[in-house]
């Protein structure tokens, strides 16, 4: 059985749509976690070493950070043919997109937010917003996925960030046509409508 540990409107979202896009046989905790300007807290019941959301459990084994649980989602459901397996041409792309969203993506958007995107140490660690907004537009001006012609987890990862990010890429096409290619699978209105608990 696959648990995921999950947050609501947090970056454990995002996993409940990879794994409806899987078809997987899940079950969701919701916990509570510590957010900005001292709401919440950190929740017992969840088995993130920070208590922090994502985390999976699947048979006993904890994984977490966002870059791992999709690499392990995707390759424990290969029949979905949502990720690239060993072997497949796509298969660098798509572990670079994972690793790239993690080191570059979340940490520039981060930077933003706090604006201090100004700083060299930090610009020069993990580039800037213009840098960024090239590398995902590049790419999404010459195929409609971040892989090519195929929807992958790497989109659940970065396409997510529209969500809540969406000022973070330049406006028009091809992101907004992205956005809406996104918005219109079916597995991401499933997830939406279990991002809350249900009511009691």
């Amino acid at each position: 059985m696959l648990t995921l540990y999950h947050a609501p409107r947090s970056r454990s979202s995002r996993f409940i749509w990879l794994l409806e896009e899987l078809g997987a046989d899940y079950e969701i905790e919701y916990v509570e976690v510590e957010r900005m300007g001292g709401i919440g807290s950190a929740d017992p019941r969840n088995p993130h070493p920070d208590k922090k959301v994502p985390a999976l459990v699947h048979d006993g084994a904890l994984i977490t950070e966002s870059a791992a649980i999709c690499l392990y989602l995707t390759d424990l459901h290969p029949e979905a043919g949502v990720g690239p397996g060993i072997g497949d041409p796509l298969r660098g792309p798509y572990l670079t997109w994972l690793a790239y969203n993690a080191g570059v993506i979340e940490p520039v958007a981060v930077i933003e937010f706090a604006k201090l995107g100004d700083n060299e140490a930090l610009s020069r660690t993990f580039r800037g917003l213009p840098e960024m907004q090239q590398r995902i537009v590049s790419a999404l001006s010459a195929h409609p996925y971040l892989l090519g012609d195929a929807f992958s987890g790497a989109d659940v990862l970065i396409g997510s960030m529209m969500q809540w990010g969406r000022h973070l890429l330049p406006a028009g096409d091809p992101v907004d046509a992205y956005v809406a290619r996104l918005e219109a699978r079916p597995a991401l209105a499933r997830a939406l409508a279990k991002d809350e608990p249900p009511a009691s």
